[in-house]
This record gives C-alpha cells, sequence and structure tokens, in this order.
C-alpha cells in the first residue's frame, strides 16, 4: 500500500508539471522536472516520499515499522509529508466520514502569492508589505495545486454492488488519479476499467534499488510498466479504497464538483456526500501548516525533537540501523 500511495502521488507530480497528457518514452531524454519527481521516490531516507519517509510517518497513525497500512493510512500520511515539500507544492486534502467540504478546499487552496515570479516556484503562506504595495491584482488569490483523496468503505467483508456504478463513474472523470485499494493481503493502484474489470499496477514485484548516477539523473526503467496492467473482477475489491483526484487550477475542482454532483450525488445510497460549508458539528478546519521543526521537504525527519512532535520517537532506531 505504501507503494501504491507513491504511484498515486507520482501521478499527481506529473499532472502537476508536465501535463496530463505528457507521456514516458523509453531511452528518450526526458526534462528536468520528471527527473526531480522520480528523485522524490528514492528508497533513500533523504528523499521527500521515500519508503523510509512513509514508513516512519506512519507511527504517527498509529502504524508501527513493518506493519501494514490501508488506503485511509497511506493518504494521511501523504498530507502529512507534503507540508515540508516546497517544491511540488501540492495541498493535500483527505476527506473526513465520507464527506468532501468545498469551503475548506478553497480555503486551503486559495493562497496569496509573494510575487507573480515566485509563485510558480513555491507555495508562500503569508503576504509580505512588498506585495501590499504592487495594489489589488498582485494581491488575488492563486491556487495551490490539489490532491484530493477521498477514503471510503463501500461494504463490510466486500463491496457493495450498489457502489458499483458509482464507483467506475470515478474513473471517467478528468481529474481522476484512480483509486487505492486491492484485496485481501494485496493492495493495488487502479487505473481504470473495462466493463465490470478493473485494470490495476501490482507493486508486488522486486526491482533493483537505484539511486542518481553521476550526471544526476536516475535509470528510470523500473518505474515504469514493464508489463501489461492487470485487471480483476470489481465484486472481487475489498470494500476499503481510496478515491485519488488532481485539481491543478481552481476551474478543475470547481468541474470536478459539478461532475460529483451529476454522476455522483443522483443515486440514493451515495457513495461520499460533497457539501459547500463546515458541518456545524464539525471541529473548526484549520488548512495544514508545516510544523516548527528544522527539516526540510528533501531531509529525513531524524532528531530526537523532531519525533518527539510527531509522537514518533518510540521507533526511530529501527529505521537508523
Amino acid at each position: 500500500m505504501l507503494r501504491c500511495g507513491q504511484m498515486m502521488l507520482a501521478q499527481a507530480l506529473i499532472c502537476r508539471h508536465l501535463g496530463r497528457d505528457w507521456n514516458w518514452e523509453k531511452q528518450k531524454e526526458q526534462p528536468k522536472e520528471y527527473q526531480r519527481i522520480l528523485q522524490c521516490f528514492l528508497d533513500r531516507k533523504d528523499c521527500c516520499y521515500s519508503i523510509h519517509q512513509m514508513a516512519q510517518m506512519g507511527v504517527g497513525e498509529g502504524k508501527s515499522i513493518g506493519e501494514w497500512f490501508g488506503p485511509n493510512t497511506v493518504a494521511q500520511v501523504l498530507k502529512k509529508l507534503a507540508l515540508f515539500d516546497e517544491w511540488n507544492s501540492l495541498a493535500v486534502y483527505v476527506s473526513m466520514d465520507n464527506t468532501v467540504v468545498i469551503e475548506d478546499i478553497k480555503k486551503m487552496c486559495c493562497t496569496l502569492p509573494l510575487s507573480a515570479d515566485t509563485a510558480a516556484e513555491s507555495a508562500p503562506d503569508s503576504l509580505n508589505a512588498s506585495t501590499q504595495r504592487r495594489g489589488p491584482s498582485a494581491c488575488r488569490p492563486a491556487w495551490k495545486p490539489l490532491l484530493l483523496i477521498v477514503p471510503l468503505r463501500l461494504g463490510i467483508n466486500q463491496i457493495n454492488p450498489v457502489y458499483v456504478d458509482a464507483f467506475k463513474e470515478c474513473f471517467k472523470m478528468p481529474q481522476s488519479l484512480g483509486a487505492l485499494g486491492g484485496k485481501p493481503n494485496n493492495a493495488y493502484y487502479f487505473i481504470g476499467f473495462l466493463g465490470n474489470e478493473l485494470i490495476f499496477l501490482d507493486p508486488h514485484t522486486t526491482q533493483t534499488f537505484v539511486d542518481t548516477e553521476e550526471n544526476g539523473t536516475v535509470d528510470d526503467q523500473t518505474f515504469h510498466c514493464l508489463q501489461s496492467p492487470q485487471r480483476m473482477n470489481i465484486l472481487n475489491l475489498d470494500p476499503s479504497v481510496a478515491l485519488g483526484f488532481f485539481c491543478k487550477e481552481e476551474k478543475d475542482f470547481d468541474s470536478w464538483c459539478s461532475l460529483v454532483q451529476k454522476e455522483i450525488l443522483k443515486e440514493n445510497l451515495r457513495m461520499f456526500e460533497l457539501v459547500q460549508k463546515h458541518p456545524s458539528h464539525w471541529p473548526p478546519f484549520v488548512p495544514p501548516a508545516k510544523p516548527e521543526v528544522t527539516t526540510t521537504g528533501a531531509e529525513f525527519i531524524d532528531s530526537t525533537e523532531q519525533l518527539e512532535e510527531f509522537d514518533l520517537e518510540e521507533d526511530f532506531e529501527i529505521l537508523s540501523i
């Protein structure tokens, strides 16, 4: 499931930097953004979304090192790690209680840029005096690219057939990143469907470790499908899943909301809810912010003080061996 979470996030970053229509071609020189994306996922402690970082951050979600993760836990881990990732500058929203709140997402994604030339590179979180002097046009909120993850439970021991059509409909949306899920004891990354069969990528194939080469690039052969994706009947799906969507601009999110209203909320037994306002009985929504620690997105959370802040100290020695 850790690898599946990496797959979904990597697809979001491809859409973020290279566009949804970009395709990888074997042995072709790739854009520098592509190489930088790969370096986020290398199996090293100093890489932002490495297995090491994800497993360690999972301790704060109640998962010991080596314990199996579910789709929701992976989503929560990605949300926390994204706070340290200044280059990709993603806003990660994980829905709660099967409910997506439009007001909260707008509050999290609409930011005030420090300046026009830095807004594209980083996601600033405050407006300084120089920006204020530029007038109203410089103060227009900018949209922070959104990774939206919707964890769901679509049945008890197996998926309830009433959700099948709505689940498949999500893959048709232009904003779709697929779904995290699987079947008992096997995690898969679902990327589409054909009839009543789901198309998935299987992370269980062992690959040779790769690292950055002398010229700064990464040997990317094993990062891509070396065989055809597999298929399984949708009724064999474990009911615990997490849908993923990427909205690079605000209009993408508005379009997604319209599609959900039209295709998902028409059902009597809805797969999830989409509401305009933050529910009054919920705790106030506070947009997540980078914790006050000395680490950055490119560093491993390795000091005792930082681990204590994340309640991670208990299993620190395991990853330090």
